[in-house]
């Protein structure tokens, strides 16, 4: 048994029946018993497989629990009975089954969840089309609708996922052998859902659902043990775009790099710190919407250090393949600074760097201004209020013969201008001063003394200082301005991100997720305080080890009056990007207040609906249910009346009026009790495969067709039955009562003709009928309540009986459409899964 407290879960996951998913369970129970470990079985389905059968000799079956349904006996896992053995293994198959009414639990998942939550450890088995996500996507390949499915994180968190895999071929040949199903069955099922291309899509959908848990699995653990390096597990390619005019260019070349090494596509984005970006906008979406229209993924990541951000980015998302363009620097440029593509390449280790050619490459393109100091160029400030004014005062040494003081003193201005125009107030300063000692110094007399003998020699060093200070203000001012020009495009460009991610529809989780990823976060949290001083609760969180409250995050920010808090784990956020982050977390309130208040306008919208129904019913059955009423108290006054004495063939008549108000009265009743049901989602059917024979004979009595309804045979010979249907007998039955009733009556001459076809693993039900036909603009809202097909004879009923034909059929999976009947009339057309398909895919 697992050592914690929960048990541990393992799955043999396949594409189609018979791959061997049970034959490999019970492989692996033999292996575990012959080393000791006590296990059992919970369920296995043979399915009358020899080969399979064979393996469960020697194993322990625990004894399964009958429930009773319908009169048939329904064996089922006994839940409780495991529970009291506490075996430390059970096997558990066919994970996605649904129980049979009465059960501990609707679904057999369900029971499995329970034995693990006891610490017992359980094998099991589940086919790729019953995972909940794949259900439709399977459906359109093999036309099956799978009715039993189970939630794909219920196989995600299982500790194993082995893929039992096959090549269709072999399979194919395993199924005719009769290794899978019985001789009679093969036919069918080669020809239907054993398709060599269904079960091609089948595996290819196999493989790839286990290679995204695999690659979920892997970067869970890189994450855990804190490894950065690229493990060239799966092709990935990062292309890393600036929003440019190139940007389609890299996109679409970088799609086809990854398309030819059959791997994943990801576009990222860097936004800059310091906000030097030359986009716009609707560049940005442009590029957006071409990397979603080509399937890639797209981030935004913010770096004050390009190269770097983006290499952190690919390492964390273990990128193999990183695209690029070339540079659009001049050449004098890249003289002086390598660039991003230069850097990115010295330091991409293991991962490819593609560079890509394009039209823009070498074209000026937006830089930094000048006036924009950095810590490197503060330094060199300093260095050339040293080095410029001796480096001067060398050259005029050299020059003395050939020089004035008035030059001299121009070119010391030189400096000083330049050293003002590189650094700020300080450096300049500093290189007056200098400046003016020297030249003092060393060229005005009496030399090589500090004595100032001339008052014109302190005016230029006046002069030098206060043109040294202004210029270096002046300088310093513009770099301010430029500085919060920087900050403020890039907090537009962020808001911009933001602002979109919310204006094409994401959801709170989504929002919080793009914030994560945008910071380079550990997690988010949207806590909110019901009442003042109340411990906060959780509205919405990403990522692992959310914030429970403020005081356990790295960075929060409160908005509307403290009762919400979005809190951070990571790195610490500077002040210009806290402001952004209040604009988010008023993003994130406004999605969630929107979120409940459309959960109110919903609630509201159903009451108002449910409203206006109960009101059109009650304006509807008013004068029906009277009706029927009347003759059934008119018929019986009648006849108990003392003072006439009706003849036999008088007597008779009035007990069939009221036999037939009392037929009207019922099926007006069960249509309103049918359409409540659906109404409030209490229709649960029980599928199981049924004779569309069976059913419409039943469905005809009670009807008194007097012979106008006529069942066409399928095939050529008239003793062919109908199709077989997956389907729950008691609602198909009313499904056919309810529209051969309203063919009967809307028909009341011609023939009602009913056949059945079936095609791709569904059949089609037909009710024709040769009477007036309607409209396609009625045709269109024939199923909606209170309809009669433009019969304003309310004594025909409330309109409900074709509403409830297509609530009961889609309960039932299938649907149910009307078109013209050739010839003149209607014709209802009834869409269920084929019996036949379904049984042969079990």
């Amino acid at each position: 048994m697992s050592t914690v407290g929960r048990g541990e879960l393992r799955i043999y996951l396949g594409a189609a029946p018979g791959v061997g998913k049970t034959f490999a369970m019970l492989g692996e129970a033999t292996r575990r018993r012959s080393r000791g470990a006590d296990v059992v079985v919970g369920v296995v389905e043979t399915h009358g497989r020899r080969h399979t059968a064979a393996l469960l000799e020697g194993l322990e079956v625990v004894p399964r629990r009958c429930h009773s349904h319908r009169g048939v006996e329904l064996a089922e896992m006994d839940t409780d009975a495991i529970l009291l053995r506490r075996p430390e293994v059970v096997l558990v198959d066919e994970l996605a089954h649904t129980n049979a009414p009465g059960a501990r639990h609707a679904k057999r998942w369900q029971d499995v969840e329970e034995l693990l939550a006891a610490g017992i450890d359980v094998i099991s088995t589940v086919n790729v089309q019953h995972l909940e996500s794949l259900n439709d996507v399977v459906r359109d390949i093999t036309g099956v609708v799978q009715q039993e499915t189970v939630p794909d994180e219920v196989v995600r968190r299982a500790q194993q996922v082995e893929l039992v895999d096959i090549t269709p071929e072999a399979l194919r040949r395993r199924l005719s052998h009769g290794n899978i199903y019985r001789a009679e069955q093969v036919d069918a099922a080669l020809g239907n859902y054993f398709r060599p291309g269904n079960l091609t899509a089948l595996r290819e959908i196999a493989l790839l659902w286990v290679a995204d848990q695999v690659d979920l699995a892997l970067a869970r653990y890189r994450s855990d043990h804190h490894i950065t390096s690229t493990w060239e597990a799966r092709e990935r390619t990062l292309v890393s775009v600036t929003g440019g005019p190139e940007s389609e260019t890299l996109i679409r070349r970088a799609k086809r790099i990854a398309a030819r090494v059959g791997g994943e596509l990801v576009v990222v984005h860097v936004v800059r710190g310091d906000g030097v970006a030359g986009v716009t906008p609707s560049d940005l979406m442009r590029m957006r919407r071409l990397a979603e229209g080509l399937g890639a993924a797209v981030h935004n990541v913010v770096g004050d250090d390009v190269p770097a951000a983006l290499l952190e980015f690919a390492r964390s998302i273990n990128t193999t393949q990183l695209v690029l363009g070339t540079s659009r620097r001049s050449r004098w440029a890249r003289v002086f600074d390598e660039g991003v593509a230069a850097r990115v390449i010295r330091e991409s280790g293991p991962i490819d760097v593609h560079l890509v050619t394009h039209d823009l490459a070498d074209s000026r393109r937006l830089r930094t201004p000048a006036v924009g100091r950095t810590r490197r160029r503060a330094v060199l400030a300093w260095l050339a209020a040293l080095l410029a004014p001796a480096a001067a005062t060398g050259l005029l040494a050299l020059l003395d013969r050939f020089t004035s003081l008035n030059s001299q003193g121009v070119l010391y201005f030189v400096v000083v201008l330049g050293v003002a125009l590189l650094g700020g107030v300080g450096p300049a300063v500093l290189a007056a001063v200098l400046s003016g000692g020297l030249l003092n110094f060393f060229f005005t007399a009496p030399r090589y003394s500090l004595t100032i003998a001339q008052p014109d020699n302190l005016i230029t060093l006046v002069v030098l200082m206060l043109v040294a200070v202004a210029v270096a203000m002046l300088v310093d001012t513009a770099a301010n301005r430029a500085r919060d020009a920087r900050t403020a495009a890039r907090e537009a460009e962020l808001l911009t991100l933001f602002a979109s991610h919310v204006l094409r529809g994401a959801d709170l989780p989504a929002l919080l997720g793009r914030l994560v990823e945008v910071y380079g976060h550990r997690s988010a949290a949207l806590l909110r305080r019901p009442a003042p001083g109340a411990a906060p609760v959780v509205a919405a969180a990403v990522g692992p080890d959310p914030a429970p409250s403020a005081e356990e995050a790295d960075t929060c920010c409160e908005v509307a009056d403290g009762e919400f808090v979005l809190a951070l784990r990571g790195p610490a956020l500077s002040a210009r990007d806290r402001r952004v982050l209040r604009a988010v977390t008023y993003q994130s309130v406004g999605l969630l207040r929107q979120t409940e208040l459309a959960d109110e306008a919903a609630g509201a919208r159903a009451v108002a609906e449910g409203d206006r129904l109960r009101r059109a019913l009650l304006s509807a059955v008013s004068h029906d249910l009277r009706t029927p009423l009347a003759s059934i108290k008119a018929g019986v006054s009648t006849l108990r009346s003392p003072d006439v004495v009706f003849s036999p063939g008088d007597t008779a008549e009035l007990l069939t009026d009221v036999e037939d108000a009392t037929d009207h009265l019922t099926t007006l009743v069960d249509n309103l009790l049918d359409s409540s049901r659906l109404a409030a989602g209490a229709v649960h059917p029980q599928l199981q495969v049924v004779s569309c024979e069976e059913v419409v004979h039943r469905a005809l009595t009670g009807l008194h067709p007097a012979g106008r309804v006529v069942v066409q045979s399928p095939g050529d010979t008239p003793d062919e039955l109908l199709p077989t249907v997956l389907a729950d007998p008691g609602l198909l039955e009313r499904v056919l009562a309810n529209i051969l009733g309203n063919a009967l009556r809307h028909a009341p001459h011609g023939a009602i003709t009913v056949s059945a076809s079936e095609r791709a693993g569904r059949v089609e039900i037909r009710v024709a009928d040769t009477g007036p036909g309607v409209s396609q603009e009625a045709i269109g809202h024939a199923f909606e309540p209170f309809q009669r097909l433009g019969d304003t004879d309310t004594s025909t009923g409330v309109g409900l009986g074709l509403t409830v034909v297509r609530g009961l059929t889609e309960a039932m999976g299938g649907s149910v459409g009307a078109e013209d009947t050739p010839g003149g009339g209607l014709t209802l057309v009834v869409d269920l899964p084929s019996g036949a398909t379904v049984g042969a895919a079990r």
